[in-house]
């Protein structure tokens, strides 16, 4: 396994990591998830990525189930969560990113991880509601009470990672580290264009996610792809943003490399991820689920 600094900072992370969007407590057993995290701990991946919002709380509980019984040196590992969403009824103060639902999410996922910290706690989303100023502070008193150890953000534009580094050093508290967008062949602006000046010059490090575009550069749907994660109910936005003519027909056209190359287009799409130095860890997420399973409760709003 490939090791990679997490941007500036001084922690190695695996070049690919394990995500559970969409399976952990939804599509698979809880012991399918606890064995899928051994083998990818025993491949050498040491970050495995949570959220809040997936499956309301259960994909943490399930891991954090796993982490219990697999019993890892707790310094040979590193487990994410996301605050933004929520994972309660969604009233008031139970979503966004105020100093409230910050440090009331952060409690919750401790303990539903069950672990004494968090290593990589992200803003899922940016919060037009809140003042970037007031969700800097509140991730600083996370770190300065020792339950996270880095934080950074999710899909936020590079203009507000920067306004967020501005408040940080303007108040002399600690700025984001890291970045979770999503990047592929198809989705490229804000790892290639947009993100380069914070690159540069505050060394962003990046989790990035759907390495594989839902599925759609693995080249199953180019034929009769049968039941997939796609075609499950409360999926439909992200079938009809990913599964289009005008992708499928690159799709096609990138078949034929990888076949040139005699490789699958899955190891292609993720190796021409990896290929860029700004990339700290790729995510994959785990793609086996039951039919019988549904994920409408799980929000249109949150694609990753």
């Amino acid at each position: 396994m490939e090791y990679r600094k997490l941007g500036n900072t001084g922690i190695q992370i695996s070049a690919l990591s394990l995500g559970s969007w969409l399976t952990f407590g939804k599509q698979i057993e809880d012991n399918i998830a606890e064995t899928l995290m051994a083998k990818a701990y025993d491949a050498g991946i040491n970050f495995f990525d949570n959220a809040e919002i997936y499956a309301r709380g259960q994909s943490e509980l399930v891991m954090g189930k796993a982490l219990k019984n697999l019993n890892w040196t707790r310094s040979s590992y590193m487990v994410s969560s996301k605050v933004f969403f929520g994972y309660e009824e969604s009233k008031p103060n139970q979503r966004g990113l105020s100093r409230k639902h910050i440090l009331e999410g952060c409690e919750a996922a401790l303990k539903r991880l069950q672990v004494e910290y968090i290593d990589l706690y992200f803003c899922h989303r940016p919060d037009k509601q809140t003042p970037i100023l007031e969700t800097v502070q509140a991730m600083n008193t996370l770190i300065q009470q020792g339950k996270i150890l880095y934080w950074g953000t999710s899909e936020w534009s590079a203009t507000e990672i920067l306004q967020a580094h501005l408040e940080a050093e303007k108040h002399h508290l600690i700025a984001p580290v890291m970045e979770q967008p999503q990047y592929n062949l198809f989705e490229r602006k804000k790892m290639e264009d947009d993100y380069l000046h914070i690159f540069r010059y505050q060394g962003l490090g990046t989790t990035i996610w759907s390495p594989l575009s839902s599925g759609l550069l693995s080249g199953k749907y180019l034929g009769e792809a049968g039941e997939t994660r796609l075609s499950m109910q409360g999926l439909d936005w992200l079938r009809d943003r990913n599964i289009t003519p005008e992708k499928l027909a690159k799709v096609k056209e990138l078949k034929s490399i990888s076949d040139s190359l005699d490789v699958s287009l899955s190891q292609l799409s993720i190796a021409w991820c990896l290929k860029n130095p700004n990339v700290s860890t790729v995510i994959s997420v785990p793609a086996r689920f039951r039919s019988s399973k549904k994920i409408s409760n799980h929000r249109k709003s949150c694609p990753c």
